[in-house]
């Protein structure tokens, strides 16, 4: 009789740890939605006051390669927001919940069973 307790605790535990599993990914995953929209905004920022400074200081754009300007502030603002998506990835892969196996179970007592 204990054995069925223990097994059905298992599956109960199995189910809960499976739904805090799941509220963990949607949470990194919102995370890292918000990181991904914060860089963007970043860049766009940088790059609004980039253009601002270059026509005060009565500088054309005709000259200047805004494919590259936008190049070096992304490059710039990209480097901590990789480090958190990188390591983002890694919870998501971690956050599992752990099943239970009811038949290897049985078999490891199956002499106490008997």
């Amino acid at each position: 009789m204990g054995q069925i307790v223990s097994d059905v605790t298992d599956l109960l535990d199995y189910k809960d740890d499976k739904k805090t599993a799941k509220s963990q990914r949607k949470e990194i995953l919102m995370q890292m939605a918000s990181d991904k929209k914060e860089k963007t905004n970043l860049v766009k920022k940088a790059l609004a006051t980039q253009r601002a400074k270059f026509g005060a200081s009565g500088m054309s754009a005709t000259g200047i390669s805004e494919g590259a300007v936008l190049k070096r502030l992304k490059s710039e603002t990209a480097a901590p927001y990789e480090e958190k998506h990188i390591t983002n990835l890694n919870k998501l892969k971690t956050a599992k919940a752990k099943k239970t196996n009811l038949l290897r179970s049985l078999l490891s007592r199956i002499d106490e069973l008997a």
